[in-house]
């Protein structure tokens, strides 16, 4: 980043025209409101204003010294007007509120950074608990934390951005830092907030995740999960009674039960190992039998070899970009029929569990 804040574009000069331009302008304006906004549909909806206003008839005026950070700067300006009027649809909001999940390796997609670090740097801006936490801060709180301690624009810039002076963009950023590191448990400086280090058994956790899941296995399941684990599922009052959870659960035994419940249950879906958010997740589908399509996506927290927080968004308003969506009528309906046959295999199994000193078998 140059004095004036102005990033340079992978050490090559940006040149003004060109579809290649224009479609990762694009893309740095998504990644710029997507940041802001926790969402998918908003996002897109900035980045097209964004380049219109940019580049109205296809070309970028010849005094723009760097394009990225200019396209940055104007989807981030208007991704705060629609953040400020969101925040009230967000306190109305149906159970718990999750950002709309990016599946697949949306960082490598988006705009390559030049190195690893700056690939993994991108991916921690990105994942969905730094989302999580970011919903703590106003919307100018957001924007200047952003724009100063993740993108590193001067205070001065992100004033511009803001609609305020430059002290209280620095006051507004300082205040967001100290939230975040609070949040994270980290020291509180002066400096950006270092993101939580990656396990790198992330994906070989997250696929005996789905193994013991899928296989109904409580002690292998039990083995992955910590002890204050949390699990938060946003279905936005969107789906079926007895599909998602109204509010977080914690707890390992209760989240094990929770989620081995919809298997005994006999759910008629599939867990598949997925980038959520740029870290390994989950993508869940439903079964053939009942017309498949895309039932949640699911990002996982792992810190010290254990998973952490589990967050499944199953709202279908937060997933239609991900594909054709499942029929949730069909699914409930085949939830339905399957637990009465169910029903004495349960008995037999929490009887036999009971005998062991295991406790009741997982139920939701």
């Amino acid at each position: 980043m140059s004095e004036d804040g102005f990033m340079t574009v992978h050490g090559t000069p940006a040149r003004a025209g060109g579809d290649d331009l224009l479609e990762r302008l694009r893309r740095v304006a998504f990644l710029a409101a997507y940041r802001m906004l926790g969402s998918v549909a908003e996002a897109e909806d900035v980045a097209q204003d964004c380049l219109l206003r940019i580049a109205p008839d296809g070309t970028l005026a010849d005094d723009v010294r760097n394009p990225e950070a200019f396209t940055t700067t104007v989807a981030t300006r208007i991704a705060l007007d629609v953040l400020r009027s969101a925040r009230v649809r967000r306190e109305t909001y149906v159970g718990e509120w999750l950002p709309e999940p990016l599946v697949g390796d949306v960082v490598a997609s988006a705009s390559a950074p030049a190195d690893a670090a700056e690939h993994a740097e991108l991916a921690d801006d990105l994942s969905t608990a730094f989302l999580v936490l970011l919903e703590t801060l106003t919307p100018s709180e957001r924007a200047a934390f952003l724009l100063h301690d993740v993108l590193g624009y001067p205070h001065r810039q992100a004033a511009e951005v803001i609609g305020t002076t430059e002290l209280a963009a620095r006051q507004l950023a300082s205040r967001a830092r100290r939230r975040v590191a609070e949040r994270r448990g980290s020291h509180v400086g002066d400096g950006p907030v270092p993101a939580p280090p990656r396990d790198p058994r992330a994906q070989e956790l997250v696929d005996r995740f789905i193994a013991a899941t899928a296989e109904g296995d409580l002690e292998s399941l039990l083995e992955l999960l910590a002890d204050d684990v949390e699990l938060v599922g946003d279905g936005g009052g969107k789906v079926p009674p007895g599909m998602s959870v109204s509010r977080a659960v914690s707890g390992s035994v209760a989240v094990a039960r929770l989620l081995l419940g919809f298997t005994r249950r006999g759910a008629p879906a599939r867990m598949e190992a997925a980038l959520v958010n740029g870290a390994p997740g989950v993508l869940v589908h439903a079964d053939a039998s009942v017309g498949g399509g895309v039932l949640g996506a699911y990002a996982i927290d792992i810190a010290g070899g254990q998973i952490v927080a589990v967050r499944g968004v199953i709202n279908p308003e937060k997933l239609g970009h991900l594909g054709p969506l499942a029929d949730l009528t069909a699914v409930a309906a085949a939830l339905k029929a399957a637990s009465p046959r169910r029903r004495g295999g349960q008995d037999h199994d929490r009887q036999d569990h009971d005998r062991q000193g295991r406790g009741p078998v997982a139920e939701p």
